[in-house]
This record gives structure tokens, C-alpha cells and sequence, in this order.
């Protein structure tokens, strides 16, 4: 057998160049091995961070303090917390450097994003993802807190969770996946309400089953907007068999179409095992010309992937939500519309 000279020169240079990589660059395979980050445990500290958009009422920190201490959860607000740099939390730096710090403090368990908005992509490049890996803590948020828990996910290993920011409603449905998840480590099925309320047939919290079957992966994903815009980025994981799982807030439908068609674009929903998409809130068709239903979008996007796929789960900007282990291993059911842990999240 022949082997091209150049072809050659090329596979042993792209070869060097891999092992040149520090680990903290190389993104994460659905296969490879993840870092569990310490459960909480009451008297435990977390770190409250503003990564996004501003907190303009110390009211809000005051609200986040109690819900926490009511957990039997102490403290400690970031420096740059309450700082305000127009639409932002801060100046970049300043509120990367707020993370960063919380990971380097052996005091703080666990941090807690106050709130989402915009501006965590802009700071990606700032974290110090080699620290996360070297002390993995529980990172919990949503929406653009998203940016976070990828990046982290893909460049350090380390398990994250989509769950309640500090200014959500703690409510009785989210906290107790908040305690079974991260603090007793338990590996529960996620499922939505049981009941139908007052009423002969349920008319809220439906599972609308895309394509039926059963699925194993990680699960990856987040918000579908800011998903999307990092897309191409090396912030992200490898997608191969993973468990994709989006919402959406605010977004017509055409614009959901063309975050999903992104996605298509650059490759992620060809290469994963399972879809979940959680709530997409206030979705409308908007105005003018008539519109595609969110129903319609998904089967032209996702029924010709033939995975187990499903619409409807307990995941976006709602009161009632998951706490979802990024990075987890899991298994999904598309015609019940459960989520299963096959591990923990914690140690």
C-alpha cells in the first residue's frame, strides 16, 4: 500500500498538534469520563455569581440569601455581584473573575447564578477551566447561563446543572429535584406532573411524543438561542450519542426554525441519540404572514432523525422545573416523556 506524501506530513502534524493541546482545550466525547462535583450538604456555602445581565435590587440578594438558608445554605456574594456595566452584570473580566475566584475558594461548595439576561459567552475565554477541573463545584442556572455550563462541561469534564437560578420560584416540584439531585446524589426519573388538576383531561405539562423509543447518552444542551449562537465555537462537546435537550423563551416560531436549522447546519442534531425540548414560553406565531406550529417545525427538523424524541418536558422558563445534570449519563423514554439518571450527578 501507498501512502500519500503529503497526506503523510499532514496526519503526523495534526497528530503533534493534539498532544501539544492542554487537557483543559480538549472538549469532552460522549464516552469520555466526567467529574462529579461534591454534593451539598447543609451548612455547606455557595458562592452567588451574576454572570449575565445586572441585579439592580439588593432586595433580590436579600430573597436569594433566605431561599438558600432555608436549604440550610450559607452565602457568600462575588465581589462584582451587583456591579452594572449597561445591559451586563459588570465589566467581562470582572464578572469572569467572580467565577474564577469561587472555584479557587476551598470555603465555597457550590455556586449559584443570581440571575441569567446576556453576556456569559463574552467571557468564556476568561474562565480558568483547568482551576474547574482541578476543584469541581456545583454550577447551577439556566438560559444564558447555558454558555456556562457547556463550555465547562466540554473543557473541564465536570457534571453542571440546569436548574434554578437564585431569582426563580423555589417552589415545592423544583426544589425536590434540587435536594434529591444535589444533595442526596440520587438518581431519579424525571417526570412531568402526574396529575390533570380540576379538570377530566390534562390541558398543561402534556408530553408530545415526536418519534417513540428509548435512548442512552449524556445530556447535553440548554437554552436553544444561546446553544445556537455558540455553535461552531470550541466551547462546546462532542455531540456523538449524546441526549440533546433545549427550551425557549420569547421567540416566535420562525426563529426557533432557524435556531433549530442552525443547529442542522453545523452538524449537532445528526450526530445525537435522543431530542428532548422542554417549554418553549410565549413561542407565538407572531404577526403578518400565516405561521408554521411549533408542532410542525419540530417534525420537519427532528421526526427525520428516527430518535426517540419528545416536546413538552418540565425544562425552560417556567416555576416548575428539572434540575437536568449536564454531562450526565441518562436514559429517555419519548412516549412517556421521562428522563432517568443511570448515575449520579454528585459524589
Amino acid at each position: 500500500m501507498t501512502i500519500d506524501r503529503r497526506s503523510f506530513i499532514t496526519n503526523i502534524g495534526l497528530g503533534l498538534a493534539a498532544l501539544q493541546l492542554p487537557a483543559s482545550l480538549v472538549a469532552q466525547t460522549s464516552k469520555s469520563p466526567v467529574r462529579r462535583p461534591p454534593r451539598l450538604r447543609e451548612g455547606d456555602t455557595v458562592g452567588l455569581i451574576n454572570p449575565a445581565g445586572p441585579t439592580f435590587l439588593k432586595e433580590d440578594i436579600e430573597v436569594v440569601t433566605e431561599t438558600l438558608a432555608a436549604l440550610g445554605l450559607k452565602v457568600k456574594p462575588g465581589e462584582h455581584l451587583l456591579d452594572r456595566y449597561g445591559y451586563l452584570a459588570g465589566k467581562d473580566k470582572d464578572r469572569a473573575e467572580d467565577i474564577n475566584e469561587m472555584f479557587d475558594d476551598r470555603s465555597v461548595n457550590a455556586l449559584l447564578a443570581v440571575r441569567g439576561g446576556w453576556g456569559c459567552n463574552r467571557i468564556l475565554p476568561l474562565i480558568d477551566y483547568e482551576l474547574i477541573r482541578e476543584h469541581p463545584k456545583i454550577l447551577m442556572g439556566y438560559s444564558d447561563i447555558t454558555s456556562l455550563l457547556l463550555a465547562i462541561y466540554a473543557r473541564s469534564g465536570v457534571v453542571t446543572f440546569h436548574g434554578p437560578v437564585g431569582t426563580s420560584t423555589w417552589n415545592q416540584f423544583s426544589v425536590d429535584y434540587v435536594r434529591r439531585i444535589l444533595f442526596n446524589g440520587e438518581q431519579v426519573q424525571m417526570s412531568n406532573p402526574a396529575t390533570s388538576g380540576d379538570v377530566l383531561a390534562r390541558t398543561k405539562d402534556r408530553v408530545e411524543t415526536l418519534t417513540p423509543g428509548t435512548a442512552r447518552g449524556r445530556l447535553v444542551g440548554g437554552n436553544l438561542s444561546v446553544l445556537a449562537a455558540m455553535a461552531g465555537s470550541d466551547y462546546l462537546p462532542d455531540w456523538k450519542g449524546t441526549i440533546l435537550f433545549v427550551e425557549e423563551t420569547d421567540e416566535q416560531i420562525y426563529r426557533v426554525d432557524r435556531m433549530l436549522t442552525q443547529l442542522k447546519l453545523a452538524g449537532i442534531l445528526e450526530k445525537i441519540s435522543g431530542f428532548v425540548f422542554g417549554k418553549c414560553t410565549n413561542c407565538g406565531p407572531g404577526e403578518g404572514y400565516g405561521s408554521l406550529t411549533m408542532e410542525e417545525v419540530l417534525q420537519d427538523h427532528i421526526a427525520p432523525l428516527n430518535i426517540p424524541a419528545w416536546y413538552g418536558a418540565m425544562i425552560g422558563h417556567i416555576e416548575n422545573k428539572f434540575t437536568v445534570p449536564v454531562g450526565c449519563e441518562v436514559e429517555i423514554d419519548a412516549e412517556k416523556g421521562t428522563i432517568a439518571m443511570l448515575e449520579p450527578a454528585v459524589e
